[in-house]
């Protein structure tokens, strides 16, 4: 009678501690997971330009380890405008109309933006300062939180 009332009990916990363990077990694995894309990812600001039609264009280069998809720049925002006065510009992947942003993988092969590749981001704002010398501000945000921002002068 004790033992099958032990073979019960022990059946019993088994099923009520299992899933919990396997339910925690998948959130630190996720977890985990974003962490590691996180560390792997950086990225470099290196050229900046913005002209009086207000057309702008910033070059990234990806400085780090992880490969971003063209999905996840899909997921990215773009701020641009005077410093203290700018927006999130929407993107566009057909043209960039009057207000939006596009971008391209210069010399991809696969449709990711691999470690060494530069991205190249053309941005149409109507917050982008025409005269030569006024300030510009722009900041990118990958979609797993990384920001990268500078300022710049505008071309006139």
């Amino acid at each position: 009678m004790f033992l099958i009332t032990a073979i019960a009990a022990a059946a019993v916990l088994i099923n009520a501690v299992f899933p919990v363990i396997y339910t925690m077990t998948g959130t630190f694995s996720s977890s985990s997971h974003e962490a590691d894309t996180r560390l792997r990812t950086d990225v470099k600001i290196i050229n900046t330009y913005a002209n009086s039609s207000r057309i702008a264009q910033v070059w990234l280069k990806n400085v780090g380890s992880y490969r971003v998809s063209a999905n996840e720049i899909n997921q990215s925002d773009v701020f641009i405008g005077s410093p203290g006065d700018f927006t999130v510009v929407p993107l566009r992947l057909t043209s960039i109309g009057s207000n939006g942003w596009t971008f391209e993988i210069l010399d991809d092969t696969n449709d990711y933006w691999e470690s060494g590749e530069t991205l190249q981001i053309t941005i149409a704002c109507p917050k982008i300062p025409v005269n030569t010398g006024d300030p510009v501000y722009f900041q990118f945000v990958t979609q797993s939180g990384i920001a990268r921002s500078v300022e710049f002068t505008s071309s006139g």
